[in-house]
Parts: structure tokens; C-alpha cells; sequence
């Protein structure tokens, strides 16, 4: 059988490196939800109480109702709902990207982004705000309170700028 005779193989649904963004963003929500469980039930931290861990580390619980930081607070629940639905649809639409990756700085930083977004959907469905709680206001350059999930989205879209800046390779 000649090669042009022989049938082509299908591409993978998923790539090796989709699959690792779709663990990391897996391993993200698991621990954003985690920590967040932690700081409420077992912590019971009240609001804007703070329990010093060690410097510049301390735990600060707030509601953030806005997007990322405290930006555009979102007081009405057709806002609440809305954020809810455009992070879930930033989630699956960065799912079809990640699904081929080939390089690791884009599926880590997808991974981070996917689970970043879907963590604190899940806040903003049950609680109607998310759940911020890493404070290093002490280090007097950075006065937001922020948590897994956030921390997540940021990395991960740093990492994919990082990338995008990088050279491809040739196959």
C-alpha cells in the first residue's frame, strides 16, 4: 500500500497538553473551592477580620462583588448572574483553545485561566460575591485582597502573554 493510499489518522480530540491545561484548571477550582471552604467553615474568619500568618502574609475575608480586585462593583443581581455567565462562557471558549495546545507556557496558562474563571463563577452562584482573602497590603505596593482563583487568572494570563511572545517552533 502506497502512503497516499493509506487512511488518514484523525487528529486527537485532545491533545497531551490539552489535557494537562484541563488538570490544572481542575486542580485550580479544587483548590480555590478548598480554601474558600476553609476560610469560612473551618477558619470562620468574619469579615474584614484579619489573622496575621506571617509577613507580609495575612488573611483579610471580604465580598468582592465586582470583577477582578474589587473593579466594577456589581450591586444588582442581573450584574451577578451576568458575571456568572461570562466567566463560565471565557471558561468553554478558552476550553476549544486549550483542547490542541502543543506548548506548555500556553496550556499551564490556560489551565490557570480556565479554573481561575470557573472558581469564582462558583462563588458568584452561591454566594452572589466572591470570596477574597490573601491580603499582602503589608508589602505597600499591592492594596488588594485577592484569592486562589484570582491568583490563578493572573498567572495564567501573564504565562500566556509570556508565550505569545516566544518564537514558534517548526514541527
Amino acid at each position: 500500500m502506497t502512503e497516499a493510499a493509506q487512511p488518514a489518522r484523525p487528529e486527537p480530540r485532545v491533545t497531551a497538553w490539552g489535557w494537562r491545561a484541563f488538570a490544572i484548571a481542575a486542580a485550580v477550582i479544587l483548590l480555590d473551592q478548598a480554601t474558600k471552604y476553609w476560610i469560612l467553615e473551618v477558619l470562620r474568619l468574619p469579615e474584614r477580620a484579619t489573622q496575621e500568618v506571617m509577613w507580609p502574609l495575612q488573611f483579610t475575608r471580604i465580598w468582592n462583588e465586582g470583577v477582578s480586585f474589587g473593579l466594577f462593583q456589581a450591586g444588582h443581581d442581573i450584574v451577578r448572574w451576568g458575571l456568572v455567565v461570562f466567566s463560565v462562557g471565557v471558561a468553554v471558549l478558552l476550553s476549544f483553545w486549550a483542547r490542541n495546545q502543543t506548548r506548555l507556557l500556553s496550556a499551564v496558562g490556560l489551565g490557570l485561566v480556565i479554573g481561575g474563571a470557573v472558581g469564582n463563577a462558583i462563588d458568584r452562584a452561591r454566594f452572589g460575591a466572591v470570596v477574597d482573602f490573601i491580603d499582602v497590603q503589608r508589602l505597600g505596593f499591592f492594596p488588594w485582597i485577592f484569592n486562589v482563583a484570582d491568583s490563578g487568572i493572573t498567572i495564567g494570563v501573564i504565562l500566556l502573554l509570556w508565550d505569545s511572545l516566544r518564537p514558534q517552533r517548526a514541527a
